[in-house]
């Protein structure tokens, strides 16, 4: 049996996810990110994009985080989202919309343009794309 270490997904609303992982990936503001049991302390910011959890057992799980922190204890891994979304939760045409609005308001800018909130949901929006993207290659669609 692999050595485990506990994970918890927070988001601003709820838990999303509480469990033993052998593994935790995830997009770190420096760089990919993969913690398993043993790793040292850590405190990382998170980029938008995809978590993914392989629990006891092998058993892969995706999740989209749109932003927070990844915190790394001796026997915890807790990661703390302004939003988090599990795979099953995403809209992928909400996803495509959202990222084609951003970019005519990234193309179209007028008067009381707010750059860094279009840059910010264009994003978001292909983050959560690549998520899918990454659901969609584990399972082999």
């Amino acid at each position: 049996m692999a050595m485990t270490v506990h994970c918890d997904i927070v988001s601003a609303e709820e838990e999303i996810f509480s469990g033993l992982v052998e593994m935790v990936v995830a997009a770190g503001t420096e760089g990919d990110v993969g913690i398993v049991y043993g790793h040292a302390p850590l405190l990382t910011g998170l980029q938008p994009g995809p978590v993914r959890v392989i629990r006891q057992g092998g058993d892969e799980e995706v999740y989209y985080v749109s932003g927070g922190y990844l915190e790394v204890q001796p026997s915890t891994v807790t990661v703390l989202a302004d939003a988090a979304l599990r795979a099953d939760d995403m809209d992928e045409a909400a996803a495509l919309e959202a990222k084609k609005e951003a970019e005519q308001e990234l193309n179209n800018q007028s008067g009381d343009f707010d750059y860094s909130r279009a840059a910010t949901q264009l994003a978001e929006a292909a983050a959560q794309l690549r998520t899918i993207q990454a659901i969609r290659k584990k399972m082999g669609k």
